[in-house]
Parts: C-alpha cells; structure tokens; sequence
C-alpha cells in the first residue's frame, strides 16, 4: 500500500501479471463450518491450511490464526501468521505491508473486519466463496 492509501486515500492501480495476496481469516473461515471444529480448533486450523495449499496458481495464500490455533506451521504453498494479539489487527497490518500494485483478497465474515481492510483497498470474499473454491477436506 501507498503512504496515501494508509491515510484513507484511493489505491493506486493493480498490476494484473502479479499474484494476488489472499489473506484468510481462519478462525473466521473454520467457524463458518458446523463440522465440530470447537472440539479441535487447532485441528480444524489444520485442514483448512492443508486444504488452501490446494489453491496452487491462484496466489499467495496467507492464513492468519489466534488463540487456540496460533503456532500452527506453514507447509509449503501456505503461509502461516500467529497473530500475537488480535487476530483482525494482524489482517488490516498485512494489508497496510501489501507491495503497491498488489492485488490483495481479504477472506472474512466479519463485518468490521470487512469495512477496515476496504479502506485499505483490499478485495473481500466471505467463506462461503473461499470454500468452494478449494478442494473439499479430510475430518
């Protein structure tokens, strides 16, 4: 991001031959699912790392975890951030180190979150959209 975009100001223009940033909410994204995911947060943080590790080609997916799931590791194709306090501060910062000309995709249902990352000049997808777009994952 530009120092004017940190400011409020419009992003410049997005440079179409560069791989996008996905940035994922996990906890957000893991909580969209009713597959018992609150008996092994850390577990469920897993598999969808594992399933986004399918997403070859697509971009740079990066997922951002806190609380039970921080400390969970990166495999290849899949970058993992522990976020050291709040997991949506941890967002809106990447967005704000996005490289100008980047196009960056913010995956979440938080609504705050949402409203944060679009003043930055981010993309947002909801789960919904992420998850049908990545191979189905293992219980």
């Amino acid at each position: 991001m530009t120092d004017g975009q940190a400011n409020g100001a419009a992003p410049g223009p997005v440079d179409p031959g560069r791989a996008p940033l996905l940035l994922v909410d996990g906890a957000n994204v893991v909580g969209s699912v009713p597959d018992g995911w609150w008996r092994d947060r850390r577990g469920a943080t897993e598999r969808l790392r594992d399933r986004l590790a399918g997403l070859a080609g697509f971009g740079e997916p990066v997922l951002v975890v806190e609380g039970a799931a921080r400390g969970v590791a990166s495999v290849p194709g899949v970058r993992v951030v522990s976020a050291s306090g709040s997991g949506d501060d941890a967002m809106v910062e990447l967005v704000r180190a996005t490289e100008p000309g980047r196009r960056c995709l913010v995956v979440t249902a938080d609504r705050e979150l949402r409203g944060r990352v679009r003043e930055l000049g981010a993309e947002v997808w909801g789960p919904r959209e992420l998850l049908s777009r990545i191979p189905p994952g293992e219980r």
